[in-house]
């Protein structure tokens, strides 16, 4: 038996591994299976170039929970370690084992991690630990490795007879819930899932069928409880898949979700390393709820489902995996926001997804155009947040009318160029977010022959906001604005009815009865528009919103209106101006200033119950 001290640089590295290494405990099983998976690739890759001799045997891992003495195992079969090595290994914290042997064979890229740091993540939750080992090399001795989380550890000979090494962990009082099977299978499905090793916790009962027709017999049988996948969907290539091996590998990512719309299949070898498949999931109207459902992960580990650093934000929306060597196991937001490698996958991820949208939209507008409704909030969240990708999406952008009618931006500024057109040569794109809500004002605007967008999701009064910004020659107008009198009307020309004169005792009347904030403008509108028409002012109207949308409680912008009275209306220009009784006048106008109001959701509690009132009296 030898003793001897841990080759470390301080004496206080292990309080230092059990608080500080990571930022989550349960990352320690992660990184022992990654170990027992390296030791195992190591072995394969010796066996290949003829340095093992004969067959290499099952190579499963097992994790084997002893919960009577208190142990939790992570058995491999791999490469073992000797005396020496494990002296080497062991005893110097953050000395790579992996590093060294990554340097002598460079061809191979399935060595996961560092032997070294990530081994010494087990006395986060461990009080001892036990390295029980024996080399692949012939006439090699086993060995045990034992420590007690201080410098000081134990070396001796063992009579281990198989090849490999059990990494065997004393588990301490307060993570004694690491030794019970349900908190195993949770971690191993977490981080395991689909690592290249079959990985073995336990067993499990399967039913088999034996004989044929009325003499089938059914059988539970014990076999291997086998946590992963050795070979993910990402991992092979895209020829060798169905649409319908696509859709299964998503439901084992995402079991209760609804089937993706599509998606792309990654895979890159140079200037760097990625392979992955990113999903495009049925969004909706609906953008927080959807983040945080890209997994990355590293040769086959799962690292983490934050991936913000190494996609563009937008593209935290999509789901599926991402799987790049070249991003370590140990991420921390500082070194991928600096790390080149993962600002060129960046811009590799974000052409990726650009073309596919451009090549469907090309070569299968219609099906573009049926999915345009889940489409919808991601490819303007990506015009928003990425300039790069807006370059892009602009071409296959689809503005959508209340008609349905799609067009790309290009498209529907050459369809409006015509009519809508204000006094300053901008394009004016009508739009309603609510199209019930203005029926009234659509069926106006249809009737002038101009045409109305649909914007309708959580982000499009940034949106429109933003193609004002990027196109220069544009400007959008809720339907129920005032601005819309900017436009070149074709009834700019109507004359009036009414004589000036006539006009301003109108403009009084109506002037008696709203509130502050309110402006009465009267207009030689067509007799076939509304009498009276509540509409509000663009710029006023978009800074609210844009306070509500961020939380702003503190501004308090005024209430602003127009009311604006059809001068060529029948019941202004003949029952109004033919009415002597004041009283009468002022009550025909109180009532159709209520029916604008009404129409714009204004007219509300003992006021909305008067005006119903009155209006069944008038029925009766």
């Amino acid at each position: 038996m030898q003793k001897g001290n841990i080759s470390v640089q301080t004496e206080n590295i292990f309080p230092i591994i059990k608080k500080f290494l990571y930022s989550d405990h349960e990352i320690f099983l992660r990184e022992l299976v990654s170990n027992a998976i390296d030791a195992t690739n190591k072995l394969k890759t010796l066996s290949m170039r003829g340095e093992v001799k004969g067959e290499l045997g099952d190579l499963t891992i097992e994790i084997i929970a002893d919960k009577e003495n208190g142990t939790l195992t992570v058995r491999d079969k791999g490469i073992g370690m000797t005396e020496e090595e494990v002296k080497k290994y062991l005893n110097q914290v953050a000395f790579s084992s992996a590093a060294e042997f990554l340097e002598k064979y460079k061809d191979d890229a399935s060595i996961i991690g560092h032997f070294g740091l990530g081994f010494y993540s087990a006395f986060m939750v461990a009080d001892r630990v036990e390295a029980v080992t024996r080399s692949y090399q012939e006439g090699a001795k086993g060995v045990t490795w034992s420590c007690e989380g201080e410098p000081e550890y134990i070396l001796e000979d063992n009579a281990k007879e198989a090849r490999g090494t059990d990494i065997v962990l004393h588990i301490n009082e307060e993570n004694k819930d690491f030794l019970e099977d349900h908190k195993i299978e949770e971690l191993l499905n977490k981080y395991c899932k689909f690592l290249p090793i079959p990985i073995k916790f336990g067993t499990k009962t399967e039913t088999i069928y034996e004989g044929e027709g009325e003499e089938q017999e059914e059988k539970k049988v014990e076999v291997d409880n086998i946590i992963n996948d050795t070979h993910p969907a990402w991992k092979k290539s895209p020829s060798d898949l169905s649409d319908e091996d696509y859709k299964d590998f998503y439901r084992k990512l995402y079991p209760f979700s609804s089937e993706p719309l599509f998606w792309i299949h990654l895979n890159i070898d140079y200037p760097f390393n990625l392979t992955g498949i990113l999903y495009f999931p049925k969004l909706g109207n609906n953008i927080e709820v959807q983040k945080n459902k890209i997994q990355l992960y590293s040769n086959q580990v799962y690292v983490t489902d934050d991936v913000k650093e190494i996609v563009p934000e937008f593209l935290t929306l999509l789901h599926g995996v991402i799987d790049s060597p070249d991003i370590p196991l140990n991420v921390s937001r500082s070194y991928l926001q600096g790390d080149r490698n993962v600002k060129k996958i960046t811009g590799y991820i974000t052409k990726k997804v650009a073309e596919k949208l451009n090549d469907l939209f090309k070569n299968e507008r219609e099906t573009f155009e049926d999915k345009w409704p889940d489409l919808n909030v991601f490819i303007k969240y990506g015009m928003l947040s990425d300039e790069s990708f807006h370059e892009k999406a602009v071409k296959f952008a689809l503005l959508q009318n209340t008609e349905k009618e799609f067009s790309t931006i290009e498209e529907y500024k050459e369809k409006i160029k015509a009519i809508q057109t204000d006094k300053n040569d901008k394009l004016v794109m009508l739009y309603t977010n609510n199209p019930q809500e203005h029926d009234s004002f659509i069926q106006s605007a249809k009737g002038r022959g101009y045409d109305v967008l649909l914007f309708d999701t959580v982000i499009d009064n940034h949106f429109v906001q933003h193609l004002e910004y990027k196109l220069g020659d544009v400007t959008f107008v809720r339907v129920d604005s005032d601005t819309v009198d900017n436009l070149i009307q074709k009834d700019e020309t109507q004359e009036s009815v009414l004589s000036e004169e006539e006009q301003n005792a109108v403009k009084g009347v109506f002037e008696g009865l709203i509130g502050t904030g309110g402006s009465v403008t009267v207009k030689a509108m067509s007799p076939e528009d509304q009498p009276v028409v509540i509409t509000r002012p663009e710029f006023m109207r978009r800074m609210k919103e844009m306070q509500a949308l961020q939380g702003m409680q503190g501004m308090d912008f005024p209430e602003s209106y127009n009311l604006v009275v059809n001068a060529n209306h029948e019941l202004i220009a003949k029952k109004m101006k033919e009415e002597t009784d004041e009283a009468k006048q002022k009550e025909l106008a109180q009532y159709l200033y209520n029916l604008a109001r009404l129409n714009q959701n204004m007219l509300k509690g003992g006021e909305l119950t008067e005006f119903i009132n009155k209006t069944l009296n008038f029925l009766k």
